[in-house]
């Protein structure tokens, strides 16, 4: 066992702070799980009625809420799973190959529709995308993977479909966003969730009305029925909800942290920037995103559909045009800031200097976290991992060898005229030198290091700073940071003045736990530490009268996190004794 602690000065009253940080990682599947990577997959579906697929197509358009059993099969394990709900689901993924004849279309399972508590591997729900227009098949799953260190986030893998016994051929088994997700990550699951995506579809046999754009802007009434087109309620309650965040932001932006969380949405915003998935709320098109109310009273936006990642799908752009500012690989990182596009969201964000400099930290730390050959190994070896899945797949798209080439080159398809099909990494190989040499990007932000907290006081070191604060919070949903000034004058707990060191008393002094991180500030630009903040952060507790634990003048603890996912507290003055939440207790002898 390896603990995830670096730098420990022993038998002192100090502790410097190395990797015990809060770890949202652990919530998401290791191997063995429904969406566990090092493994392909099979899933088998066999329908009950032989006249399915009309069935289901009709549907589609005039009730999309209606199912049709099913038993599934899996090569997950050997049970077979009887009276599971099937139906089609999507909008271009659908009517793109369905119109075409092709049969491959995307499926939404619902596994105890019919059977209460039914699960695949603990799953109620399994979501099928088809990748019909993702040549390489891994935009999706790449992009979850770079999300996901930074916002709650569906994961991906791949399986491959057959259905009545027919391959129909490899799919993106994407986690979908409902209750059960909530629980995952947000430790409850009564709030209101909502799918933002317009009601419209993309080909629309059935004369449905034209949908909205979940644009969050204030359609002049309270009442629900207006934002129909532009919304999905998707919980049994909601919309008042909905409605009050969007007056909040149009009408009262100076109380949207009220009822938003803004940092997630600022992570969001930044992901979309730097890997060009340009299918969301500031991109090119505004949908493809949840918002859920946690507990705490503020909506989180979490990322969905995110196979246009990697500029893919995209209409109207030449991939022979020489690359300039009309190019897709640069498309400005502050899109939205103009209010007369009527996206309030990034106007009242990106219109607010605070907000604007948080988000261009983000945009850096994602940049720089970035490391292109991890990707690049991560999807050759998931290729080659399915390449005989993609080559016998008889419904796909595009050819094996776009399958491969896509990764490093752009595709044109001409068929389609106008459309260009961003590579992985030649997204990447020419964004990210744009993005880093964008004006407000590329300024040199405040460097943050040797974090300790001793006798209640937290120290830090900084440079090209103007200001330092600690943000901070004690409520049990780990949100609300507040803000908390740190001195570099000797007062305070600050030991000498000017020197660079910023200090300040912890605060909530009657608090069991404090969850902080680092804001440091120059005049363009901000540093958080840890980087990932507010997504991460430090966890502090002043305890006493622990059940068997040692007792001293200190009562200073930092949780920390084994390989295996356990909490140990460990304490300044016994550095060899953990205690775990789980009631085992480990003594380690390590060297001074």
């Amino acid at each position: 066992m390896k603990i995830h602690v670096y730098f420990i000065l022993f038998f002192s009253p100090l502790l410097l702070i190395g990797q015990n940080i809060h770890n949202p990682q652990l919530l998401y599947d290791g191997p063995g799980g429904l969406y566990e990577k090092d493994s392909l997959r099979s899933i088998y579906i066999n329908f009950h009625d032989p006249n399915y697929h009309s069935i289901l197509q009709n549907s589609f358009f005039t009730n999309p809420s209606y199912r049709i059993p099913a038993s599934i099969n899996s090569s997950h394990d050997d049970v077979s799973y009887d009276s599971v709900g099937v139906r089609y689901k999507g909008n271009s993924t659908f009517c793109i190959p369905n119109d075409a004849g092709v049969p491959k279309v995307p499926y939404n399972i619902d596994m105890n529709y019919w059977i209460s508590g039914q699960k695949l591997l603990d799953y109620k729900k399994i979501k099928l995308a088809n990748a019909y227009m993702d040549a390489t098949f891994l935009k999706e799953y790449t992009a979850s993977k770079i999300y996901k260190k930074y916002l709650p986030t569906p994961e991906v893998n791949l399986v491959k479909l057959y259905v009545q016994g027919n391959y129909l051929g490899l799919y993106v088994n994407t986690e979908s966003i409902n209750k059960q997700f909530a629980k995952k990550h947000f430790n409850e699951n009564n709030g209101a969730l909502i799918k933002c995506d317009g009601s419209g579809m993309f080909c629309d046999t059935a004369g449905t009305p034209p949908g909205g754009e979940p644009s969050l802007n204030w359609y002049g009434t309270p009442d629900s029925t207006s934002y129909y087109s532009s919304y999905n309620l998707k919980s049994d309650y909601g919309w008042n909800k909905l409605i009050d965040l969007i007056y909040t932001l149009n009408f009262n932006p100076n109380q949207l942290d009220s009822v938003l969380n803004i940092d997630r949405v600022l992570w969001a915003f930044a992901v979309n920037t730097v890997i060009g998935n340009y299918d969301s709320y500031n991109g090119y098109y505004v949908h493809n995103y949840y918002f859920y109310q946690a507990e705490d009273g503020l909506f989180q936006m979490i990322p969905w559909d995110l196979s246009q990642s990697f500029i893919n799908a995209l209409l109207g752009w030449d991939i022979l045009t020489p690359q300039g500012p009309s190019h897709p690989q640069q498309f400005d990182p502050y899109y939205g800031d103009d209010p007369s596009l009527f996206r309030p969201l990034t106007s009242v964000l990106f219109n607010n200097p605070e907000y604007r400099k948080q988000y261009t930290a983000h945009l850096r730390t994602v940049i720089n976290e970035l490391d292109t050959n991890l990707i690049r190994s991560d999807i050759l070896s998931m290729q080659s991992m399915a390449y005989t899945a993609v080559d016998d797949d008889p419904n796909k798209l595009f050819s094996i060898s776009d399958y491969i080439n896509n990764v490093e080159q752009d595709l044109s398809f001409g068929l389609w005229g106008g459309y260009g099909f961003g590579g992985i990494m030649s997204t990447l190989r020419h964004r990210i030198p744009y993005l880093q040499t964008h004006s407000e990007i590329s300024q040199t932000p405040p460097t943050l290091y040797g974090l300790s907290v001793s006798n209640n006081i937290i120290t830090i070191n900084a440079t090209n700073e103007s200001s330092v604060e600690l943000m901070a919070t004690k409520n049990e949903f780990k949100s609300k940071f507040q803000s908390f000034d740190m001195y570099d004058d000797g007062t305070n707990g600050d030991t000498q003045a000017n020197d660079g060191v910023y200090s300040c008393y912890i605060p909530f002094p009657s608090a069991l736990k404090v969850n902080f991180y680092l804001k440091a500030k120059n005049f363009q630009t901000i540093m958080l530490s840890p980087e990932r903040a507010e997504y991460e952060f430090y966890e502090y507790s002043s305890l006493s009268g622990i059940t068997n634990y040692p007792q001293s003048n200190t009562k200073e603890l930092i949780k920390i996190t084994d390989l295996l996912g356990r909490r140990a507290s460990f304490h300044y003055n016994t550095p060899l004794l953990y205690i775990y939440t789980d009631g085992s207790v480990e003594k380690k002898i390590i060297a001074k």
